[in-house]
């Protein structure tokens, strides 16, 4: 019994195969030929397109209003409570509750870091944002099942929280950029919300998040829709297989110029794994494209200093790179 609750929520609720087949029959009504490779891919891209933007506004609505508990001088107010170890604990698990690229978290860590909370903390936060948000956990369970979505997000709070303690272990704070140390610590009151200020916050959150995600969704579908109709699996197989040891630094490397969040790279991620690419090499591609996208990397740059930004680029990159050594390894399991 609970199985088959399980499955339907995966397969159904989340995953939505119903409406697969719904968007398969309206495409044959108007006599379009599911059996050819185009018209398999309009079935992808309008099916996928329209799952994804279905969940993605629900699970922004969800996680703003619970965001809206947390806004930046009340997290900085709570992380300035715990030390060591717990701190960067507590400062991922705050990541998985904000902002859901890179590129939007960067202004938080700079906000934390001038606040003057240890620098390993704020980077715990930095690895965590963009790379575990809870949305990440409901879309993975619809394309992956339940089983590698937790394992994902394990990895990837494992990942901010070791990353995080080690750059701590560095004593960079010199590498800080001075403006950023130097800036005034201001202690500005939250202002209190009502049920119905939350409810504006999500909503708005809501239509801004769409707006900047759709061109990367878009993009995302229309790749994920080519290389799963148009792509040979053998070809696929012979470069991304779990058995090439090189699949995974080349998946990292591929993801790193890329900008997207991870509903943009879901799509892709899900497409390759289909024509055989390794469980670790799309999960080590995913993350390369959250974590470290070359724009998120100029921008932090304005943050911090050469040396720390290497380090930072390194410490990740070596994580994601092990974490999908590890999945391919044990792939078998899922």
């Amino acid at each position: 019994m609970i199985k088959t609750i399980g499955v339907f929520l995966q397969e159904q609720l989340l995953g939505m195969r119903w409406l697969n087949q719904l968007v398969g029959n309206l495409l044959q009504a108007i006599g379009i030929d599911l059996e050819s490779r185009m018209g398999a891919s309009v079935q992808f891209f309008i099916y996928d397109i329209i799952k994804i933007f279905i969940l993605l506004s629900v699970l922004i609505f969800s996680i703003s209003y619970i965001q809206s508990f947390f806004p930046p001088e009340r997290t900085k107010k709570i992380l300035g409570k715990f030390h060591g170890i717990g701190a960067n604990t507590l400062a991922a698990l705050l990541g998985t509750v904000t902002p859901f690229c890179s590129c939007s978290s960067i202004p938080l860590f700079i906000g934390f870091t001038s606040a003057g909370l240890p620098l390993g903390v704020t980077f715990s936060f930095l690895i965590s944002s963009p790379l575990v948000d809870l949305g990440s956990l409901v879309m993975l369970t619809g394309s992956f099942g339940s089983k590698v979505a937790l394992a994902y997000v394990l990895v990837g709070l494992v990942l901010a929280v070791l990353g995080g303690t080690l750059i701590e272990r560095l004593h960079l704070e010199n590498d800080v950029e001075e403006f950023i140390r130097n800036a005034g610590r201001v202690d500005l009151e939250s202002p209190q919300m009502s049920v119905r200020d939350r409810l504006s916050y999500a909503k708005t959150q809501v239509a801004s998040t769409v707006r900047k995600v759709a061109p990367y969704v878009l993009v995302g579908v229309a790749i994920g829709a080519l290389i799963h109709n148009f792509i040979p699996q053998a070809f696929v197989e012979e470069l991304l297989g779990a058995e090439h040891w090189y699949s995974v630094p080349l998946a990292t490397l591929i993801g790193i110029p890329m900008y997207a969040d991870i509903f943009g790279t879901i799509p892709i991620a899900e497409s390759l794994f289909a024509k055989g690419a390794g469980l670790g090499t799309v999960l080590s591609f995913m993350m390369g494209v959250t974590a470290l996208s070359l724009p998120s990397m100029v921008m932090l740059r304005k943050a911090v200093k050469p040396r720390l930004l290497a380090v930072f680029f390194g410490v990740v990159a070596v994580g994601i790179m092990l974490i999908g050594f590890f999945f391919n390894a044990i792939s078998v399991a899922f």
